[in-house]
């Protein structure tokens, strides 16, 4: 009975010992497993090494920058931001930008000549400024708000958003949308109103950028914004008082900090412009470096073309500056204001007399306009009397 037992126990040993022997299904499955497990653990090893191995080059070139507080410079990567930006021949070519490019920027109280302004200069075929952004002005209050706020700034410097990082992130933001919000160019302008009131900043974090302000006689602009509906943050359209209080604060912070900057701005009179645009036209693109073209002075004949000026159907300016430039709009604004605001005029509105506007003057005299644009006034007025041209007929984009 034993012997028979030891015999079984053999059998069955000498099953298993063949079975590991040739390969047996089960034993051939878990040892495919243990490789497997081998195999990625090797690859995992494998993986670890070269990400520490780019790690330690990546911490050995912020160390070799480590006078920057370890951060390391655009310029260490070259400088420059490239982007594939499509062009009017639906062509992709690259483009690089920095801080550092001639960038211009348009600005002033609204309706103050500026969108005429950014029109004529987009009419230069080296030149793109595009519609109003609308984001520009409220990041620069937005950060202006902050540097304002003594218990904000602290905070801010607590967690290490300095004004140095703040500075860094303000000069990406507002270069990416000046650059991808239209067509690349040698100069490249943006016009938002409003920006100029964050003039000097803009001036220390684009060192090479030059500033354009448009001045305007502000009893012209607030009559434009009441008759004209526009909607500006802070102005009561229900009250011309108000509204110049408003223009006068708004006009005085601009050009006070023009002035501090005089090399890098200039004011320009829409009045001015508008009588002697060849002048003045000459005198701005001196100042901006920017070629001579004869472009800038027909300018409604590029709109709505290739490289030329692309206009914005929800802007209110866009149905004035499809015109040659004219006289139509200097004095509109005479015997429309109520009398007891007239009769304050210097006291509201200070800065008329600081700008050279006489406040007692209705209607002003502004001087008298080029024969071209009392040409242009003719014809605009004939055109008045035609029928209006849907605004998006002069979008760049449309067939």
């Amino acid at each position: 009975m034993c012997d028979r037992r030891r015999q079984r126990r053999r059998r069955r040993r000498g099953v298993t010992e063949r079975d590991s022997f040739t390969g047996g299904p089960l034993t051939m499955l878990g040892k495919l497993k243990q490789n497997m497990l081998v195999a990625c653990l090797v690859i995992s090893s494998v993986t670890v090494f070269y990400l520490g191995r780019h790690a330690m080059e990546c911490h050995h070139r912020f160390e070799e920058h480590g006078q920057l507080g370890g951060v390391l410079p655009l310029s260490a990567l070259g400088g420059s931001m490239r982007t594939t930006l499509r062009t009017g021949q639906n062509l992709s070519t690259p483009f690089i930008y920095n801080k550092d490019m001639p960038l211009v920027f348009i600005g002033g109280v609204p309706r103050s000549g500026t969108t005429l302004m950014r029109a004529m200069l987009d009419a230069h075929p080296e030149v793109r400024c595009g519609e109003e952004t609308r984001v520009i002005p409220r990041i620069l209050a937005m950060k202006q708000m902050w540097s304002r706020s003594g218990r904000e700034k602290m905070r801010l410097d607590e967690a290490g958003v300095t004004d140095e990082v703040l500075d860094a992130a303000m000069q990406a933001f507002l270069l990416e949308i000046i650059v991808k919000h239209g067509e690349p160019a040698n100069f490249l302008c943006n016009k938002d109103p409003f920006a100029l009131k964050s003039l000097s900043y803009l001036a220390k974090i684009f060192p090479q950028a030059k500033f354009v302000l448009m001045i305007r006689d502000g009893r012209a602009s607030v009559h434009s914004m009441i008759s004209r509906k526009v909607t500006i943050a802070g102005f009561d359209l229900g009250s011309y008082r108000d509204c110049l209080t408003k223009w006068n604060r708004a006009i005085e912070t601009m050009y006070t900090q023009c002035l501090d900057v005089s090399d890098k701005c200039l004011p320009v009179h829409y009045e001015q412009l508008v009588l002697h645009p060849e002048k003045w036209m000459r005198t701005l693109l001196k100042f901006l470096d920017i070629p001579w073209n004869e472009a800038v002075l027909h300018h409604e004949e590029l709109i709505g073309k290739v490289g030329g000026v692309s206009l914005s159907k929800v802007e209110r300016s866009t149905d004035q500056v499809i015109k040659p430039v004219n006289v139509e709009a200097l004095s509109k604004w005479v015997g429309k204001i109520p009398t007891d605001v007239l009769r304050d005029m210097p006291a509201i509105a200070p800065m008329l007399t600081r700008l050279g506007y006489d406040p007692h003057a209705n209607p002003p005299n502004y001087g008298r306009p080029d024969p071209k644009v009392l040409d242009n006034t003719r014809r605009s007025c004939l055109e008045d009397l035609q029928p209006a041209i849907p605004l998006y007929a002069h979008r760049r984009d449309m067939p």
